[in-house]
């Protein structure tokens, strides 16, 4: 355990990581007037946490490994990945629980069915990714000892 506490990657992601999830509750709480620390768990939001994590990863790499070697490169292209699928695949999935609880409510609404929705936030916008980069890769930034 104490070998992970002197890793200088961990901490910045795992700073960025609970950083994003602090700002989804504190988003939560102005926009719904309450508070619940139940977001700090959730996915999808603003910023985005995957985002945040894997941006804090690669720039923690380049940073201490050099950003020509070959760890950066993995670490980008698992970031990439990453944003594409928050902010693309995830996101449509989330569009189309949205319709499918929407189609479910008209048909229980009219038959008296047991209603389970789906969980309708699974992506992201591109604005939420880009700030969960941003917050990322200042994170790694904040604990770079050059």
């Amino acid at each position: 355990m104490a070998q992970l506490g002197r890793n200088k990657l961990v901490s910045p992601v795992v700073v960025a990581w609970a950083s994003a999830q602090a700002l989804k509750v504190l988003v939560g709480a102005i926009e719904e007037k309450r508070f619940n620390f139940g977001w700090f768990l959730k996915s999808g939001g603003m910023p985005s946490s995957h985002t945040a994590f894997t941006m804090s990863l690669a720039t923690a790499m380049g940073l201490n490994y050099g950003f020509d070697s070959g760890l950066f490169a993995m670490a980008l292209g698992f970031a990439v990945i990453t944003m594409f699928d928050a902010q693309g695949v995830r996101r449509h999935s989330g569009e189309q629980a949205e319709t499918l609880n929407k189609i479910l409510e008209d048909i229980y609404s009219h038959r008296g069915l047991q209603e389970e929705r789906l969980k309708e936030l699974v992506g992201h916008t591109p604005l939420e990714v880009f700030a969960g980069g941003a917050l990322g890769i200042a994170a790694a930034l904040l604990f770079y000892k050059g």
